[in-house]
């Protein structure tokens, strides 16, 4: 596989990962999206919140020096989660997978937890396979789905 890595996301990234957001396929797999995934103001606002907030760590990922999508921890009522969009043209090629473990060596919280849409079997596989264990499920509601979904929360540590 060509080379995985991470680095700072940068003003120049933006446009590349607001596509990558808007993918309908995309969208509907990860189900907790933007209500409207194609507001670039809505976009463009949260990406400058989380950029500049303290309890956020937001890489790019890069594919053979391609951006191919990003990862972030952030901080939610006191626990840290970690999230994860990755351009569909490269799903099952281990990019996820590879980013994530890169990831792991520099957020060193634990417990880490993840959230994903229970049907969403290509991301709960990544985050098991990096030694996430499942530890509930909760009813969410999902924009992308305009309903209420079952959520798979998971877990890396002890709490």
């Amino acid at each position: 596989m060509t080379e995985v890595a991470l680095r700072p996301v940068e003003d120049a990234d933006l446009d590349a990962l607001f596509d990558q957001r808007r993918d309908p396929e995309a969208v509907r797999m990860a189900a907790f999206t933007a209500k409207d995934p194609d507001d670039r103001a809505a976009f463009d606002a949260h990406m400058s919140k989380v950029r500049a907030s303290a309890d956020v760590t937001m890489r790019a990922v890069t594919r053979g020096g391609r951006l191919v999508g990003s990862i972030a921890s952030f901080v939610v009522d006191g626990d840290t989660e970690v999230t994860y969009w990755i351009d569909r043209s490269v799903w099952g090629q281990g990019v996820a997978g590879r980013a994530l473990a890169l990831f792991l060596e520099t957020v060193s919280v634990r417990p880490l937890y993840a959230r994903a849409a229970s049907d969403n079997i290509g991301s709960l596989t990544v985050l098991r396979r990096a030694g996430f264990t499942v530890i509930g499920t909760e009813i969410a509601y999902a924009n992308a789905r305009n309903t209420e979904i079952e959520e798979t929360v998971l877990r890396l540590g002890q709490s």
